[in-house]
This record gives C-alpha cells, sequence and structure tokens, in this order.
C-alpha cells in the first residue's frame, strides 16, 4: 500500500462509511471448516514452530522436518523434494490439493517478501531528507556494502523474495538469491495522463494502446530474468466503496466529462438494460427526462448507497434489496457494469504483459480491498496468481474470498504497529499493538493461519524500515518496519519472523482439503 510510487493512500477502513444507509460491519472469519490441517490447530502449529531448534530455523540449505527428515532446499529457497520439475523460471502448480510457487529448479517454494526494501524508501514529507538513508551510511559506508548487508540479513530471517518497491539490486547482493516482485502500474499510469479520472477509462481508445506501451517499456527487459516471481499489474485500484469513499466504479464512469468514452459506454450500458428512460429514471431519480439529458447534465447522483464487499455487509446488503426492488435493481445496474470493466481491465492488461513476456507469471492487481465476486471472478480468468492487501489481525476471510475464484493466492501487503516504538503510528493502516512482543505474536498467528488454506502461495510484509517520526509524503509515521529507522532490527519480530518462515512449506503442506 505504501511506498512513494503509491497512487492511493489509506485512512482508516471505516472512513466514508457514514454515508451509507446501513452500519457496515467487519467481516467475519470463514467457516474453518472448509479446510484443516494436521497438526489440526494453530496452538498445535506455533508449540511446533517454537520447538524448531536455531540450527534448524536458520540452516539455509536444508530444512529439518517435523519427522527428522531434512529436506534439500533449492538455490532460491524451495523445498526439493522431487514434486516439481524446473522449467527455468517461476510458475505455480498444485501437489495433492495445494497450491505452490515453483522456483526455477524445482523447488516447492512459498514467496516469503518484504516491501520497499531500499535506502532511500522514505522522505520526510516531500524534503530531500531520508533518515533511514543516513543513518546506513554513517553504519556502511555506501549503498554497494548495505545492498550486500541487507540481502544477507533477509535470508538469516528466511525471507526468499523482495516485493513491490523494493531496490531489485539487493536480490544478487547477498550469499543467497532473492526473488524480486515488482509492479508496473499499468492502469495507474494511464489515470494519471487523465486527471479527471479516479478508476482509468478503459473504453478509452488510447488506453489499450498505452497499456501496450508501458508493459512493453517495463516487462520486456525483464523477459529472461530467471529471479523475477512475476509482474503486478498495478497497486489497489478503486473497484468499489472501501476506506478511499462510497462511489460505485458506474457513478464514477457515469460522471466522467461528457466527451469521456467511459460516460458514453456506461450510458449506453444503462440503455442496453432499460427499455424506457422512464424506467431507469424509477431506479435512479435523476432530474433529467431523457437519455439525451442524462448524456449531458453535470453530477448524477447514486440514489443508493452500498456497503463495501464481504462477510456480514454482504447479508446486510441482501436484506436490503430485498425489501427494496428499486435498490436492487441500482445494485444489479452496479453489478453489471463492474463485471464489464474488470474483464476488460485484466483481459487489455495481461495480454499486454504476455506479449512483451511470455516467460513470467502475472501476479495480479494487489486489491486494496475485498474485490466483488465478479471481480475476482474476472481476475482469476487472466491472471495465474491473485494478489491483495490485508491489514486485518487475521485473513482468513479475504483469502476465502478470493480463493474462490480458483486461482491461487498472495498477499501482497500485510502489517502490525508497535506502540511501544517511539513512532507516532497516528497515519498509516494496519491493526496497532502494545508492544513488539504483541507484533511478533500478531505475525505468528496471521500467516499462520493463512498457510491453512491451500490457496495461499505467499505473504509479503509491509515493509522493510519504519517510517520517519514526521511523515513521508503522504503523513504515515508508522511502526512498520522490521528494522528502525537506524536500521536495528526488532529482535522478538524478526525471531518469530525466521521461525515461521523456515516452517512454512511444512504447515503449508500438511493442509488437507475437506468437503
Amino acid at each position: 500500500m505504501k511506498s512513494g510510487r503509491r497512487l492511493a493512500k489509506r485512512g482508516s477502513c471505516g472512513a466514508g462509511v457514514g454515508r451509507f444507509e446501513l452500519t457496515a460491519s467487519l467481516s467475519p472469519r470463514p467457516d474453518a471448516g472448509h479446510h484443516i490441517n494436521n497438526p489440526a490447530d494453530s496452538r498445535t502449529i506455533l508449540r511446533y514452530i517454537k520447538s524448531l531448534a536455531p540450527a534448524d530455523a536458520t540452516n539455509g540449505s536444508s530444512l529439518l522436518c517435523r519427522w527428522g527428515i531434512r529436506l534439500q532446499r533449492t538455490k532460491w529457497g524451495g523445498i526439493a523434494d522431487g514434486h516439481f520439475r524446473g522449467s527455468g523460471f517461476f510458475r505455480v502448480d498444485e501437489h495433492g490439493g495445494v497450491f505452490w510457487f515453483v522456483d526455477p529448479d524445482g523447488g516447492r517454494f512459498l514467496s516469503k517478501g518484504v516491501n520497499n526494501v531500499r535506502l532511500d524508501a522514505d522522505h520526510v514529507g516531500n524534503t530531500a531528507r531520508v533518515p533511514y538513508a543516513d543513518a546506513c551510511r554513517r553504519k556502511y559506508g555506501s549503498q554497494h556494502v548495505w545492498r550486500a548487508a541487507a540481502a544477507d540479513r533477509l535470508a538469516s530471517w528466511k525471507f526468499n523474495t523482495l516485493g513491490c518497491w523494493s531496490d531489485e539490486l539487493v536480490a544478487t547482493a547477498g550469499r543467497s538469491l532473492l526473488a524480486t516482485a515488482p509492479t508496473n502500474a499499468l492502469g495507474a499510469s494511464f489515470k494519471l495522463h487523465r486527471r479527471d479520472q479516479i478508476f482509468p477509462d478503459v473504453f478509452d481508445p488510447a488506453y489499450a494502446a498505452h497499456i501496450r506501451e508501458r508493459a512493453n517499456d517495463h516487462c520486456a527487459r525483464r523477459c529472461h530474468d530467471v529471479g523475477l516471481l512475476g509482474t503486478f499489474i498495478d497497486n489497489e485500484l478503486y473497484w468499489s466503496p472501501d476506506w478511499r469513499g462510497a462511489d460505485e466504479l458506474l457513478t464514477l464512469f457515469l460522471n466522467l466529462p461528457s466527451h469521456r468514452p467511459g460516460r458514453n459506454a456506461a450510458i449506453a450500458r444503462l440503455q442496453e438494460h432499460y427499455r424506457e428512460f422512464s424506467q431507469f429514471n424509477a431506479v435512479w431519480r435523476t432530474p433529467a427526462r431523457s437519455w439525451q439529458e442524462l448524456a449531458t447534465m453535470g453530477r448524477i447522483e447514486a440514489p443508493f448507497f452500498r456497503m463495501p464487499p464481504g462477510g456480514l455487509n454482504d447479508a446486510l446488503e441482501l436484506k436490503a434489496n430485498l425489501a427494496s426492488p428499486a435498490r436492487a435493481a441500482f445494485s444489479a445496474d452496479c453489478d453489471a457494469f463492474l463485471a464489464i470493466v474488470a474483464d476488460r481491465y485484466f483481459e487489455v492488461s495481461v495480454s499486454a504483459i504476455r506479449a512483451a513476456d511470455r516467460n513470467h507469471l502475472v501476479i495480479g492487481s494487489r486489491f486494496g480491498y475485498q474485490a466483488q465476486s465478479s471481480v475476482i471472478a474476472a481476475a482469476a480468468r487472466y491472471v495465474d496468481v491473485t494478489s491483495f492487501n490485508c491489514y486485518e489481525l487475521d485473513a482468513s476471510a479475504q483469502i476465502h474470498a478470493y480463493a474462490a475464484g480458483g486461482k491461487p493466492c498472495l498477499i501482497s501487503e500485510f502489517s502490525f504497529r508497535g506502540d511501544d516504538s517511539g513512532l507516532p503510528n497516528t497515519h498509516g493502516a494496519g491493526p496497532r499493538v502494545a508492544s513488539q512482543t504483541e507484533r511478533a505474536q500478531s505475525f505468528e498467528h496471521y500467516v499462520t493461519a493463512a498457510l491453512r488454506n491451500p490457496a495461499v502461495v505467499g505473504y509479503h510484509w509491509f515493509e522493510h524500515a519504519d517510517q520517519p517520526t514526521e511523515g513521508r509524503f503522504d503523513g504515515e509515521n508508522s511502526n512498520y518496519g522490521i528494522v528502525t529507522i537506524e536500521d536495528d532490527p526488532y529482535a522478538e519480530l524478526t525471531e518469530a519472523m525466521t521461525r515461521v518462515n523456515a516452517a512454512a512449506e511444512q504447515l503449508h503442506a500438511n493442509v488437507v482439503r475437506i468437503a
């Protein structure tokens, strides 16, 4: 969610909810009956992780599993147990009903990543000051030495991937190789060319050409990179009501300037659906008297507001729609248009990436909030992996929703902030906990719960270093780091990360799918 390359910023998850007609609620945890694992519960899993001897947790070439069999690892960190064959590049596959990345050498691989691993991670506000870089230059003397130290340290904590916005030279600077996972910001870059857009106008004739050009610029040069895990399309585009507002994609397109193709496409879709303008207006209640007036009028207000999708909110939405046929019709209009936009967005984006690079995976668009089911389905038709950011104490509900698309799932951002860090923690997403001890415990519970779902193929922590006390460009000033602004590791957190990361493949392999 976070680096200076981010285009949409998160406040709190409740922002904008006051405009909804119903009271929004947090999504409940999913039914645990869909998947179980052996060991059977989280307490047993955590006991197993904590029982790992330090030597077993930090050995870079092998893993001592719970049966005492030492499993060899590939140079990428994958388990070399013969289940898969290497193709020379990262790919995804399934074994025993459980999804995995497969590393270039055929290793059974989970992507355990950290975002924003870079010397110049966060400037203070919009100034040239970078406190973390200043501290590291004093400590290491040069960026080259810092890269090697950062790479070796990440590998010692059993991470194997550089997440988004990282300095990719870190990947080969240490004694162990790290995979890379950059984002192309395809749709976001087009949106920047059209300042009146919140979501890119996928109906604009210039859109497809722009996406092809940008994908070629960013992907073609990487097509032979063995260490590239895959390519993210975008980061946290606005798909539906979330912390950024209550607008539907349909209303956003209806309120584009009258000359924009996206507005014309939205009105055309409504015209196809409603036989007469009066039927449309019985639902939408606009002051317009004809389709022609609708096409030229100013602000078109939504007649109803919907809650963010997921969990109890879905049940409340269904209840409200059953009570109001007009509201149900409005919801159907929004969902139908959303499905059209999503299909075009993913079809154009993925085909552009594949035209430039046929060797690597397309690892999704890093959804920022649980997407509508039609968007998840559209993504699954085109991408190799569905990726999403989830700043909750437990990602199980979101994993369950995204796994319904049938594709492997990657948690592309998550984090916890400690109030004993000395940082304000007043701006930024995600749970705040009292101490570094609780941060470590939260990481263990979050990751081990996620690994119980057979669809999960990785998790990327946000982020490498803490944010400045004064706040970065968007004001975020939180304890997201694995290391402090002075580059000192948080010992309890990194010890927990090392234990969990070392055991991750064994925990995931033990998942059993039941009907």
